[in-house]
């Protein structure tokens, strides 16, 4: 009896309402995965440019802020001034002064005890030992500073590198082909140059934790490097704006076959094979020249001595790769 029992509790069936469903295969209830990051994208790099807008806004306000600072110390300055010199000329100054002298008390000083000299120097330790103390790390940092100052490579040239291509800035020999066309300019007995190179990636998180966007705009906020060799994602950091960033290159180099608006490309040019990398990785690679223009970081009058003094570098870059 029992093992009857057992056979017809394996014989059993799911009730109709506990049978698994199939899923449904209408190709319009499907997730279109494609679609949805593509927009996801877009959507990235339009935040991403309104971020940088407001990033611009906030920069020309704070020069503005700081212009209206000064101008404003310099009107109080000089209201100061007319106030002083129409005193002095209604004798108004000189009165208050006698005055005061006529109204102080002259106390004649009491004689000092005379102390041996040994007590008078420990006594001047012991009653200026903090601000001696003070003193002393005032004078190591500034040491450290000047020493640091000193020491420190004094590049003649600074081209920056604003691309996602390692092999570009990291692996080349840019660095020598570079200083192959550079003079010695602070006159230090040795031609140097030195490559910013800026990692900028279509990943914004890898680009948020190498603080890309910092360095970016540090850089394009000073006069330091006024070359620049960019790629697809430099546009994309410009946007439409780039040609009011950079010189027109047509202007400066006319009849030039790689020359396109404010690009030198880089393409069908010996670069590549100039600086030891594979020919396929510059295809989208070209140089640019800043334009001068005052900066949170610096004024007009030094964006335009920069680019003066690395404009003869550029001008033999494009003649060496132009054949």
């Amino acid at each position: 009896m029992k093992k009857n029992k057992d056979m017809d509790i394996k014989e059993e069936k799911l009730p109709d309402n506990k049978q698994p469903t199939a899923l449904p295969e209408d190709d319009d209830e499907r997730l279109d995965i494609k679609k949805s990051v593509f927009q996801t994208n877009r959507e990235m790099m339009a935040q991403r440019q309104r971020e940088l807008d407001e990033q611009q806004a906030r920069i020309e306000e704070e020069m503005a802020l700081r212009e209206k600072k000064r101008q404003e110390a310099y009107d109080k300055r000089i209201r100061e001034e007319k106030i002083e010199l129409m005193r002095l000329k209604q004798g108004i100054i000189e009165d208050s002064e006698s005055v005061k002298e006529t109204e102080t008390i002259h106390e004649e000083p009491a004689d000092p005890k005379k102390m041996p000299l040994r007590k008078k120097i420990s006594n001047f330790f012991y009653h200026n030992k903090w601000w001696l103390g003070v003193g002393m790390m005032i004078t190591l940092i500034v040491g450290y500073l000047i020493y640091d100052y000193v020491t420190k490579p004094n590049p003649d040239i600074i081209i920056l590198v604003v691309a996602d291509n390692d092999e570009l800035g990291i692996q080349s020999d840019l660095k020598g082909y570079i200083q192959g066309f550079t003079e010695d300019e602070n006159d230090n007995g040795k031609v140097q140059a030195s490559i910013y190179y800026i990692h900028y990636t279509d990943n914004q998180v890898t680009n948020y934790s190498n603080g890309t966007d910092s360095k970016l705009t540090t850089q394009f906020q000073s006069a330091d490097g006024v070359i620049v060799i960019g790629d697809k994602k430099l546009d994309e950091f410009y946007g439409d704006k780039a040609a009011e960033y950079f010189c027109d290159l047509e202007e400066l180099f006319p009849d030039n076959p790689h020359v396109s608006g404010y690009k030198f490309l880089l393409k069908d040019t010996p670069f590549a094979e100039r600086i030891g990398m594979d020919p396929e990785k510059a295809e989208d690679l070209y140089i640019a020249l800043r334009q001068p223009r005052k900066l949170l970081y610096c004024s007009k009058g030094e964006m335009e001595k920069a680019v003066k003094k690395d404009l003869p570098v550029l001008e033999k870059i494009v003649d060496d790769l132009t054949e």
